[in-house]
């Protein structure tokens, strides 16, 4: 698990290199904060931290995840939802623990495989019909 973390005043936003599955969430939500075509391609300090914290909260898959320095943790969503995409994929947000290659993850959301042909199981790598 490659973790990088990137702070600002107000935020650090956390990036985790082996759930992230491009779904562009981050990079369409705030291209000030999220330039893939920039080293750090991460910067929070771009934008207020509420805004960023909004931004991440959408990433379908927990890749991005972070915490205000004014001690208030992301929360994860409740109840625990689920919901299928209209290519298969399975969304998850909530309290979750994720059993995958890696071992047990305790996850706030997932994007997971609906077809069963992922080569990253449970996780959806887009490569299948529910990839898109």
């Amino acid at each position: 698990m490659a973790v990088k973390s990137y702070a600002a005043q107000g935020i650090t936003v956390h990036y985790d290199t082996a759930l992230c599955r491009h779904a562009a969430e981050c990079v369409q939500g705030l291209p000030r904060v999220f330039d893939t075509t920039r080293r750090p391609w991460i910067d929070p300090a771009a934008e207020p931290p509420a805004a960023i914290a909004e931004v991440i909260r959408r990433c379908p898959t927990n890749a991005l995840t972070y915490d205000l320095t004014d001690g208030h943790p992301e929360q994860p969503d409740r109840p625990t939802s689920i919901r299928r995409t209209p290519d298969g994929r399975l969304l998850l947000r909530g309290e979750l623990v994720v059993e995958g290659p890696d071992g047990e993850r305790e996850l706030m959301r997932a994007m997971l495989c609906g077809c069963g042909t992922s080569a990253e199981q449970p996780y959806c790598d887009r490569s299948g019909a529910c990839g898109g």
